[in-house]
């Protein structure tokens, strides 16, 4: 969540309007980017990760949980503190990854959120590596320092309870306001700086009606079927909008949500690498792309909303829809009149593009049904931009600004990026291209978008952890993970399955070695020590032959750690190539016994020994002696899993059922 700028928004006629001319302020502000930065050069990688709280109110004896709304005085109580302020600690610019070495905090959509990053980005010594999980823990233990003794920060992705009957939020507010219009979560849910009412208003106003998140209910042996949402109210007449349900928005079968809220308030954990120059940053976002569906199921933790437990596992979708602002035009339900094009996608959803000059990148990769301003394009083209890149904004500029501040439409300032970023910044792919800020040392950078926040600082520390280290991998062994985006897409899909970590396959590139020799394995699935090592291969031609033939269906098992020489993929896996890069780095014992611990927790969610939190979450759940066996997750049962989880992170792990089953053991193998 990046600098919170103030001024007058335009509500959204006002703002379509004026569309055009922000998005032709922007074109220029990027070309002002790309010609002073096209040569930005870098020495070392930095990067950096986001967490994302939820801040609950949760008494033992008490039998509610609720959100807090008291964002704002948390962060005036962290802004207050005067060994955080003198050290810079509570300066919300979050795209300028830098500051003190204590943690910084932001405000989120959700006044019931905090985002927490570390003070300064981390480098990839493997120092800095050991030091993640210690930082998350210091940033929830400030968090909570700065709290009411019944408020805790926890880190599931979505609140189970909200938007259910009853009271959910203190203070408590009645659903149904002037902006989100939902009938089942107030506007005062959402943090109140005057763009984040205003995006869900303009959103819902461009989209011509309230937002439609359906989420398949699971069905268990008592659930009804067919089942309707009995918290949907059909009769309510306050707003249009309200029409809504009664013309097919809640279909039966599905869990129904109608605002924003739904899906913005979750959390996830986001990594941002800064790469040394654009042509590595370029190559990242390739090769990151692919592996964003894997990390999303391996992270799976949302079996539950609105009190329902649902037939899904991830969060992905239900963001996307939360934020979906296409009119029935664009979504193809109506011929084209208004509107320029049909548009697959929802603005938060998978990439649609693949944006490095790599030989290898063939065009049978590229997005059949890509949409893009061939005139934005041409503007980029003319301006020294070459047309892959060129591709990739001119595909983001399809998308109608959604907050213009009036103040902004006065001058247009090639210092700043505010034009720029307001498209940039609200098309919320799973990969992020990010450009310098101007006036910043700071480099090219690639945010890694798709992974569910985890219950535990360790694990979060692990997942981070792991991603810096592919990433390190990828570049030190010019490895190619390059499919057809349409396969990523079927991927993405797939991810939300329930349990698809175990029970189903996605596709992904057989070789990513940059030859098509054979490549020998030692005993543990690593390569062999004393054979060339990818990066001394030399790089074949541009690939040809039937793209079929490079990717195959794969479980994450495969993917993860490897085909073990019984499948015909001949998949080296991702651990495996972690563990040869740390071998090529000669790392010490006492660190590699650290970082293994790391890896083998990935390894054991990909092959099913440890469970997804989404999984222990629903067997937490289905195992409550409360629990009806209906699909209903209950005020004492939602109480006990939120009991359990603060337990889980705060040492209390001997008492919480079966959670030995996704954590596994206690202590880590390097301890004592």
């Amino acid at each position: 969540m990046g600098l919170l700028a103030l001024g007058t928004p335009l509500d959204w006629p006002e703002a379509k309007k004026n569309a055009d001319q922000v998005r032709e302020w922007g074109i220029k502000q990027l070309l002002s980017i790309w010609n002073k930065a096209k040569g930005k050069e870098r020495d070392a990688l930095l990067w950096g990760d986001e967490v994302e709280y939820l801040v609950v109110t949760y008494e033992k004896d008490k039998p509610e949980v609720t959100l807090s709304l008291r964002q704002a005085d948390i962060l005036h109580a962290l802004a207050q503190d005067e060994e955080l302020s003198s050290e810079g600690g509570c300066v919300p610019a979050l795209q300028d990854i830098g500051g003190s070495t204590l943690p910084i905090f932001h405000p989120e959509f959700g006044r019931f959120m905090l985002e927490a990053t570390p003070g300064k980005p981390w480098g990839i010594g493997f120092k800095d590596l050991l030091d993640v999980e210690p930082n998350m823990k210091l940033r929830r233990k400030i968090a909570k320092d700065h709290m009411n003794p019944e408020e805790y920060p926890i880190t599931l992705t979505t609140y189970p309870r909200l938007g259910s009957p009853g009271t959910f939020t203190t203070p408590c507010f009645p659903p149904s306001g002037d902006k989100l219009r939902s009938q089942f979560v107030p506007d005062e849910i959402a943090n109140p700086h005057i763009r984040f009412p205003t995006l869900a208003a303009n959103i819902r106003s461009r989209r011509g009606r309230k937002v439609q998140v359906n989420v398949p209910v699971f069905k268990d042996k008592n659930t009804p079927w067919p089942w309707k949402d009995p918290t949907v109210n059909y009769d309510l007449h306050k707003w249009k909008e309200d029409d809504d349900v009664r013309n097919g928005a809640s279909p039966d079968n599905f869990i129904h949500m109608d605002a924003m809220a739904f899906g913005m308030g979750s959390c996830c954990l986001q990594i941002t690498f800064q790469a040394k120059n654009i042509t590595e940053g370029r190559k990242m976002y390739d090769q990151l792309s692919p592996l964003g569906p894997i990390m999303l199921a391996l992270t799976a933790a949302t079996p539950i909303y609105k009190g329902f437990l649902a037939d899904t596992d991830v969060r992905w979708n239900q963001i996307s829809a939360a934020v979906d602002d296409r009119t029935p035009e664009e979504l193809g339900e109506k011929p084209l009149e208004h509107d320029r094009w049909r548009i697959p996608k929802s603005r938060y959803a998978p990439n649609s593009t693949y944006i490095s000059e790599d030989p290898r990148l063939r065009k049978e990769y590229l997005d059949p049904n890509l949409v893009i301003d061939p005139d934005v394009k041409q503007q980029l083209m003319d301006g020294g931009m070459d047309s892959v890149l060129a591709n990739h904004f001119a595909h983001l500029f399809i998308r109608d600004p959604i907050v213009i501040f009036a103040e902004d439409l006065q001058k247009l300032d090639l210092n700043k990026t505010d034009h720029f970023e307001n498209l940039q910044s609200t098309n919320w792919q799973h990969i992020r291209f990010k450009p310098p800020p101007v006036g910043s040392d700071i480099g090219w950078r690639v945010e890694f978008r798709p992974m569910e926040i985890q219950i535990t600082d360790f694990e979060n520390a692990a997942f981070s952890v792991f991603m810096v280290l592919i990433t390190r991998a990828i570049l030190s062994f010019d490895l190619n993970f390059y499919i057809p985006i349409t396969k990523t897409d079927e991927n993405m899909e797939t991810a939300h399955k329930r349990d698809a970590v175990l029970n189903d396959k996605f596709y992904f590139r057989k070789n990513p070695f940059p030859t098509r020799a054979p490549r020998p394995y030692s005993s543990n699935g690593g390569l062999n020590s004393g054979t060339a090592s990818p990066a001394m291969l030399s790089r074949p031609p541009t690939p040809s032959g039937p793209v079929e033939d490079e990717y195959a269906l794969m479980s994450i098992d495969e993917i993860m750690n490897g085909s073990k020489g019984d499948s015909t993929n001949d998949f080296p896996g991702l651990i495996p190539l972690v563990e040869s890069y740390l071998d090529s780095m000669n790392v010490d014992v006492e660190t590699r016994c650290e970082l293994s611990a790391y890896l083998s927790l990935i390894r054991k969610r990909a092959n099913g020994t440890l469970w997804t939190a989404a999984k222990w979450i629903r067997h937490f759940v289905q195992g409550h002696e409360e629990y009806k066996s209906d699909s209903v997750v209950g005020e004492k049962v939602n109480h006990d899993l939120i009991g359990a989880v603060i337990a889980i992170e705060n040492g209390g792990i001997k008492d919480v059922r079966d959670v030995e089953k996704f954590l596994g053991p206690v202590t880590k193998p390097c301890s004592g």
